[in-house]
């Protein structure tokens, strides 16, 4: 933890105010994942495990380019796809937040429970919330297993899918920040 602690900014070398450094950022990983998504008929002709259904998802965008907040247009799509999915928090088992930076997740968390940011960003008269950190990234995310550009979105989802088929009747969320405005959230059920 001290060595940690004497780690250089990565993006702001000349304020000293810079928080994101090597120990809280995601590594840039080569790698690959692949996802198998098929209709349950199709999977069960073929004798395939169903390990779980991706049940709804949603995309959203912000202007971060102009102070509408780096990295944060997913705390607009998972607001968006909860409202239209009739869930709250309470309803979700495990959350599966895409770390670009440990930051990232802080400050979506905090932002779910604002009053002003739900209000205001979200368009909410409601709270989203908060989430009990136990509920977070259970397996390990993108800090612990790296960022690898294209393989993100397939590696969390078959992560969860595994996830979810070892833990029947659960339910996850998942949010991943991408490109700077764009966020994509996704709810995916246990087979069982």
């Amino acid at each position: 933890m001290e060595k940690m602690s004497t780690l250089k900014p990565a993006f702001d070398k000349t304020s000293g105010q810079g928080t994101l450094t090597a120990g809280n950022s995601t590594p840039l990983t080569d790698g690959a994942a692949g996802v198998l998504l098929a209709s349950e008929e199709w999977a069960r002709a073929r004798g395939l495990p169903i390990l779980a259904y991706l049940t709804t998802g949603r995309v959203a965008g912000n202007d971060f380019a102009h102070g509408e907040g780096l990295l944060m247009a997913p705390t607009i799509a998972v607001s968006e796809m909860l409202d239209k999915a009739g869930l709250s928090f309470a309803d979700i088992d495990y959350f599966e937040l895409h770390e670009a930076f440990a930051a990232q997740v802080l400050c979506t968390l905090k932002a779910w429970k604002d009053p002003d940011y739900n209000r205001d960003v979200l368009g909410r008269s409601d709270v989203l919330g908060e989430i009990d950190p136990a509920k977070i990234n259970v397996k390990g995310s993108s800090l612990a297993y790296g960022h690898p550009f294209a393989a993100t979105g397939a590696r969390i989802l078959g992560v969860t899918a595994k996830l979810l088929s070892q833990d029947p009747g659960k339910r996850a969320l998942l949010s991943v920040c991408t490109a700077g405005g764009m966020g994509v959230a996704a709810l995916v059920e246990s087979a069982a």
